[in-house]
């Protein structure tokens, strides 16, 4: 309460935000609570931690690559990285462009999410000894989402930006990189090749295969956010193809869901068989996606344009075969 001009005043407090969203029906839905401490030092351990093994693994691309040879050629060792600083230090080029287009793609979830009133927790990072040193990062989403347009713009907006972060690192390396033809003639393991790593190695490297092009360690981590952009792609369940699907068209989300885990189970049997993995992953997390406030508002002309968009986003960095074991001779 306040006065002025001898009259009185009654101040009325401001709505929250989030309350205005509600239908009389949630009215006691009420706004999430704030982001705690806990949570957020997490988010800043989890982040450091995938520093530190992003850098042991890069540190094994910087020296491969100084030695003219392919990944996984020598014993795979992370440990090894940290004999000492100057060789963890080693894996720097890999690791910050790696965690910067990680990192780019939740920003974009997260600064959608602040666009639109949305709480969201700060990205969290995963750390893992596994070929790239990380296993992706995600946002906790921790209010309700109001209709079509905010879903698809929060689901749209990671895998743009990552993309959008990834292509120069590409197209740099693709310039920069040694043309080493046999370089992997003893390793293990052979990463695929997306369409949009041949596309930009006619343009920028004519006449030059992308199979002698020998990816430095910034090259690498550009692959890497590029296979993570269309694994998130995929149209299932809460996975960014997935809220893209059903801002569109929810009715068909979970039959559209179920069909794509059938391909993946598909191509386990027939391409890689890491594929087998994300579709158990993908039925264990299961199809529902959680109901808009507003489902009767539909997407506009715009926003499904930018689906078309994601699609050829998509496809230029899904590899059916991302990985393969050399075979015997």
């Amino acid at each position: 309460m306040s006065e002025g001009n001898g009259e009185r005043v009654i101040a009325l407090d401001p709505v929250p935000r989030e309350s205005l969203f509600l239908p009389p029906w949630m009215a006691g839905y009420g706004p999430p609570a704030p982001r705690s401490r806990i949570s957020t030092l997490i988010a800043i351990v989890l982040f450091l931690l995938t520093i530190v093994s992003t850098l042991a693994v890069g540190s094994l691309f910087a020296r491969d690559y100084e030695q003219g040879i392919a990944p996984f050629t020598n014993d795979f060792a992370p440990w090894h990285s940290f004999a000492s600083t100057r060789v963890l230090l080693r894996g720097l080029p890999f690791s910050f462009t790696l965690m910067s287009i990680l990192l780019a793609h939740e920003l974009g979830h997260y600064f959608a999410c602040r666009y639109y009133g949305i709480a969201a927790s700060y990205p969290y990072f995963i750390p893992f000894p596994t070929i790239f040193g990380t296993m992706g990062a995600f946002i906790r989403i921790r209010s309700p989402i109001l209709n079509r347009k905010a879903l698809f713009d929060v689901g749209i907006a990671g895998p743009v930006v990552g993309f959008i972060f990834a292509l120069p690192a590409l197209a740099l390396a693709i310039v920069y990189s040694k043309i080493a033809p046999g370089a992997d003639a003893n390793a293990d393991f052979l990463f695929g090749t997306p369409l949009l790593m041949k596309a930009l190695t006619h343009l920028l490297r004519p006449g030059i295969s992308p199979h002698a092009l020998l990816l430095d360690p910034i090259g690498r981590a550009a692959w890497v956010g590029l296979f993570s952009t269309g694994l998130n792609l995929m149209p299932i369940g809460q996975l960014d193809g997935g809220h893209i699907l059903y801002s569109i068209s929810s009715d068909n989300h979970r039959r559209i869901s179920l069909l794509s885990v059938l391909v993946l189970a598909v191509m386990g049997r027939f391409l890689w068989n890491g594929w087998y993995v994300w579709a158990v992953l993908a039925l264990m997390i299961g199809f529902r996606h959680p109901a808009l406030l507003d489902r009767w508002e539909q997407t506009d002309a715009k926003r499904r344009a930018w689906a078309l968009v994601a699609l050829a986003i998509f496809i230029l960095c899904f590899m059916p075969v991302p990985l393969y074991e050399r075979p015997a001779p």
